[in-house]
């Protein structure tokens, strides 16, 4: 039994030949504490849902990816994130669960109660229970100004301890064959209702995309072409309205949370890795910053990261470059985000990280049968379908 929100994820976490659910239409509304200070929302919503509902209650999500699409049990379940220094993932907003667990009975897990397996569903992959409700974390509501602006990469990764230092929000993206990046921060303003702009670009991007695909050598000058024509821009609205970007055109992704002092390097040799191949890659690389946290399965739990995203478009081969990418990265420190491409096993999911051990034991104690997973997280979680003389040295 799986269960499925947005079916954002790049590898295949939700699908069965058993039970599939969705719970997006599931009947349920906000529930505001007293003290304003969280709320809980029933997990199947979308997070443009949410933040939407929020908004119209005078409160915000502290941060958002690029990305509303995902369900909120979803993107808490995968450790989904922003981008800021001293902001964790969605995963980190979490301060309980209602679970429906795999015999059927409903569980409010907190710090106080059930802690166990409130820490393991944190980033569980939706392996201890169907995630039907969650109390979140909010914030007052609140207003960003974004703003874009095309500045030399070799810049921004000279200034990018000033830049996250300044500003609430920060990323970049750049193309590999280009020495420009677009440069987007977002602070907080008073005011602000401007609407989206139309962006002629996406539909420039969508011709380069479908060029490269056709004719692969041709992405190189095809990148430095749109490098060259971003743009600069600026925009105040209410915080759910401007978080998100429209991302239309298909592509695959893979992500690597690395350490924040590594992060810099790692982009410079993934670009030169990729040069050096001459890969035909059309999509920019993503670099962002993620606070560190203290959950199981969290590949921000080892400190504070950098996120660095590498995508291609879905009509392109990606696996090569993903695979040379992700070398890159690993040499760096770097942990996948569980809802994108990459190798990891079972072996590499205990040496990664120092409570596997723990977690699996509770996902045994609240599954045994393992009902909530399907093949793919049985290879990738083998170590906690069984105790082991290794799980056994780790736990004590």
């Amino acid at each position: 039994m799986r269960v499925v929100g947005a079916g954002h994820s790049f590898v295949p976490l939700c699908q069965t030949d058993g039970v599939l659910l969705n719970l997006e239409d599931m009947e349920g509304g906000l529930e505001v504490s007293d003290d304003r200070a969280s709320v809980w929302t029933p997990g199947g919503w979308p997070i443009s849902k949410l933040t939407k509902a929020l908004w119209e209650v005078g409160l915000s999500l502290d941060n958002q990816g690029d990305i509303d699409k995902q369900s909120i049990a979803g993107a808490i379940s995968t450790g989904t994130h922003g981008t800021g220094r001293t902001l964790g993932s969605l995963s980190t907003f979490a301060l309980g669960f209602r679970l429906v667990t795999a015999e059927g009975t409903t569980v409010e897990c907190d710090v106080g109660k059930e802690p166990e397996l409130f820490q393991a569903a944190r980033v569980g992959l939706g392996m201890l229970g169907v995630m039907q409700s969650v109390k979140l974390a909010v914030a007052p509501a609140f207003r960003l100004r974004e703003t874009l602006q095309r500045v030399r990469l070799a810049e921004v990764l000279e200034r990018w301890d000033e830049l996250v230092s300044t500003h609430r929000h920060v990323e970049f993206f750049v193309f590999p064959y280009a020495n420009f990046a677009i440069l987007k921060t977002l602070d907080l303003v008073e005011v602000g209702d401007d609407p989206v702009p139309p962006d002629p670009s996406r539909a420039v991007f969508q011709a380069a995309c479908d060029l490269a695909s056709l004719t692969p050598s041709w992405a190189p000058t095809l990148q430095r072409l749109l490098s060259r024509g971003a743009g600069s821009s600026s925009r105040a609205a209410p915080a759910w309205s401007v978080f998100p970007s429209e991302r239309n055109i298909r592509f695959e992704e893979m992500e690597g949370e690395i350490p924040a002092p590594a992060g810099p390097d790692a982009l410079r040799e993934a670009i030169g890795a990729v040069r050096r191949r001459r890969l035909p890659i059309i999509f920019p690389f993503e670099f962002r910053t993620v606070a560190g946290d203290d959950i199981w399965l969290s590949p921000m739990n080892a400190g504070p990261c950098v996120s660095i995203s590498f995508h291609q478009y879905a009509k392109m081969p990606w696996s090569d470059a993903f695979g040379l990418v992700e070398s890159v990265f690993r040499a760096h420190g770097s942990r996948p985000h569980w809802a994108k491409r990459h190798t990891l096993t079972s072996d590499d999911v205990v040496r990664l990280y120092p409570m596997a051990s723990r977690w699996g034991a509770v996902r045994r104690s609240a599954d045994p049968t393992g009902k909530f997973m399907n093949d793919y997280l049985r290879n990738l979680f083998a170590f906690s379908l069984q105790e082991t003389s290794q799980g056994s040295a780790a736990a004590a």
